[in-house]
């Protein structure tokens, strides 16, 4: 072995060991959460798949418990697999506990705007105040009207192209998130701002997580120079930066301008922009800078989330011929053949309400939930957990628990159907928007959003396998921190030439 070599072993191995002992120092004896036995340097790198991470941490937890914790190149990672952990610590705990670790990639990518994964700032306060104060419980009901014309223009779409269904119905999240941040009207399924929008959620899905990308573990890697092509992540970080401008900044561009032509359709950019007028100097600049960046996360965090909760549907509707058949008949018994549904039929449509639920739960659309970080040491349960550590909420574990949910596996919206027939309220389930302060601001906006999708649909079209009779049917999700349906085979049909009448009677009076 070659002296340098030696040399370089021995410095290593001198670093690890007095790491080793002022970790231990630090903790005064006291454990870490359960876990692999990490190895030297690098940690348990090697047992965290990059994709399905979820699964592997699912796994985990049936050995060490409902916290356990990973070590990846010197970072401690926590993860919390049931409700109490998540509720204790992200929840009852949430001054430690809501902040959010540096991403190195995003960095790079200058993606401090993504107000879901920005530090617990004054600034991330007051964006997510623009958010609670546009999207929240009260507000989220003025935005129905729109909702159901939107839906109704997705009916159309699918009565004249259905076999491009599930584009209809990314063009349709556009249209909602857009038309809402910024009174944008969408010009069809190649505007490009929804491309612009799509790419950036991509870009930071597939890019996020520690296991991601070798930088988001050893951040020094950034400073590798571009002439380096194979080690660099400069060039990739670069098409990220670019694209995130535009999501930025174009839309309130446009905004500002129909402000000054008096062309400005009501919307949360509107809104905000007319009350950021009676400020002056910095404080304007902080404030606009601040609006422009939440509601570019409103729009990109919406473009794969609920898409994939509207994908779950139509496969769950898919898979399931006798839900079809279950809940078309409420559909009927309630509404009847004449009209379509409204918010206004959702108490009286509990079957439905069920079969959304049980969407979100069965395939949660960020089944490990975006990771939170500990701002002080901590100690809970009689392990250590410190400042600096990120933390998981593992989201499918806590959906998942056979204790909870028998059969985890199927898809059952019975779970959520008291004996009576009437909603079971079941507060476990907000676990798929997320927990604690970073919960999802525009929760009740996407399960409005789903509901009048999967009501509107099924009220006039059946949804499904093109070969009923033609064996098993496989379906597969992506794997990154956005999971969603993989395309796959469908066939929307209308049910009978009523909903062909009606699709187009509602075209016509649009």
């Amino acid at each position: 072995m070659p002296v340098p070599v030696i040399e370089l072993f021995i410095l290593l191995s001198s670093l690890v060991a007095l790491r080793a002992f002022w970790d231990r120092r630090r903790r005064r004896g006291t454990p870490y959460p359960p876990g692999p036995r990490p190895l030297p340097l690098i940690g348990n790198v090697l047992d965290i798949p990059k994709d399905y991470s979820w699964l592997a941490y699912t796994d985990f937890s049936k050995k060490y418990g409902d916290i356990q914790s990973f070590h990846i190149f010197g970072q401690v990672i926590v993860v919390l697999s049931s409700t109490k952990a998540t509720k204790d610590l992200l929840e009852k705990r949430g001054d430690i506990y809501s902040d959010r670790p540096e991403i190195p990639f995003f960095k790079m990518m200058e993606y401090e705007w993504v107000l879901a994964l920005a530090r617990y700032t004054e600034k991330w306060r007051l964006g997510r105040k623009i958010l609670d104060h546009g999207l929240g419980t009260g507000a989220a009901s003025a935005y129905r009207p729109l909702q159901q014309l939107k839906v109704r223009l997705l009916l159309t779409r699918l009565l004249e192209s259905p076999h491009e269904w599930e584009a209809h119905v990314e063009l349709l999240q556009g249209e909602l998130t857009l038309d809402t941040a910024y009174g944008y009207e969408v010009k069809g399924r190649d505007d490009k701002i929804v491309e612009a929008s799509r790419k950036t959620s991509q870009m930071g899905s597939e890019t996020a997580l520690p296991s991601d990308l070798l930088v988001n573990g050893l951040p020094f890697l950034r400073h590798i120079p571009e002439w380096l092509p194979w080690f660099s992540y400069k060039p990739l970080a670069r098409i990220g930066r670019d694209i995130g401008h535009e999501v930025v900044h174009e839309p309130i561009r446009f905004v500002k301008e129909s402000m000054l032509n008096g062309t400005a359709r009501p919307s949360l950019a509107l809104k905000n922009l007319q009350e950021a007028e009676r400020l002056e100097g910095s404080e304007r600049v902080k404030v606009e800078k601040t609006i422009r960046e939440a509601l570019a996360t409103l729009y990109t965090a919406a473009a794969d989330t609920t898409v994939s909760a509207i994908l779950t549907a139509f496969l769950a509707i898919l898979l399931h011929p006798d839900l079809h058949i279950k809940a078309q008949a409420e559909l009927d018994a309630v509404i009847g053949r004449e009209r379509l549904p409204t918010f206004e039929d959702r108490p009286r449509l509990p079957f439905v309400d069920a079969v959304c639920k049980e969407v979100l739960r069965w395939r949660p659309a960020t089944p490990l939930a975006l990771p939170h970080a500990a701002t002080e040491d901590n100690i809970y349960e009689g392990f250590f957990i410190p400042k600096g550590a990120v933390v998981f909420g593992n989201t499918w574990a806590i959906l998942h628990d056979p204790t909870v949910y028998p059969e985890p596996d199927a898809f059952k919206p019975e779970r959520f159907l008291n004996q009576d027939g009437t909603l079971r309220d079941d507060p476990v389930l907000m676990s798929a928007f997320g927990y604690g302060k970073r919960i999802c601001p525009g929760k009740h906006f996407a399960d409005a959003t789903l509901f009048i999708v999967v009501a509107s649909v099924l009220s006039v079209f059946n949804v499904r396998r093109p070969d009923p009779e033609g064996g098993s049917f496989s379906y597969s999700y992506t794997g990154s921190i956005i999971s969603r349906p993989n395309p796959f085979p469908c066939l929307v049909t209308p049910r009978d030439n009523i909903s062909e009448e009606l699709i187009f009677a509602e075209s016509m009076a649009r």
